[in-house]
């Protein structure tokens, strides 16, 4: 399995123990962004991050373009998942830009028509990242956490996925359903 992570840092701590248990039961390889990869927030250091994930998973990240593209024609994965998947790699992956580790690795694991499982995290996602969202749903062998408001009041666009549903989308996923709602 292939776990990238985006953006959307303040979902890590969220993202991290369903990461966790996969890789206690399965082959988990970590694909970062090159921001997360390099980016201190106040989540926490990228340096923490990557050393917390690779005890993890038991495998060095994924962090360059170059150590990305080999996943689709060598055919190295059963599915890919990106929790979270941020607006900003969402817009980029609907418009065919992959200049990241983690899209790239993305894009060229779903030509071999393998599932790519996408866990939402972004604060526009009933605004300008809808559209994008849209794109991605008609996409085929591209699955989708199921996801929803996450504070209707403060942040009435923010949509973000049900995390501890990534096991069952992924499992959903591989028999060529999406799980719903």
């Amino acid at each position: 399995i292939g776990f990238a992570l985006t953006g959307s840092y303040c979902t890590f701590s969220n993202v991290f123990p369903v990461m966790e248990e996969a890789a206690r039961t399965h082959t988990v390889i970590p694909i970062f962004s090159s921001n997360v990869y390099a980016t201190d927030t106040r989540f926490g250091t990228a340096a923490d991050w990557r050393a917390k994930i690779e005890a993890a998973c038991n495998h060095p990240i994924i962090h360059t373009i170059a150590g990305a593209e080999p996943i689709g024609p060598k055919k190295l994965l059963d599915a890919y998942i990106i929790a979270p998947m941020s607006g900003a790699s969402m817009g980029k992956f609907a418009h065919g830009i992959f200049d990241t580790p983690a899209l790239l690795g993305a894009k060229s694991h779903i030509r071999n028509d393998r599932p790519l499982v996408l866990a939402v995290s972004t604060n526009d996602a009933l605004a300008v990242a809808a559209e994008n969202i849209g794109k991605l749903l008609a996409r085929k062998h591209i699955y989708f956490v199921p996801f929803g408001q996450d504070d209707a009041f403060k942040k009435p666009t923010s949509m973000i996925a049900d995390f501890g549903k990534i096991p069952d989308t992924v499992y959903a996923a591989l028999k060529g359903m999406q799980l719903q709602p």
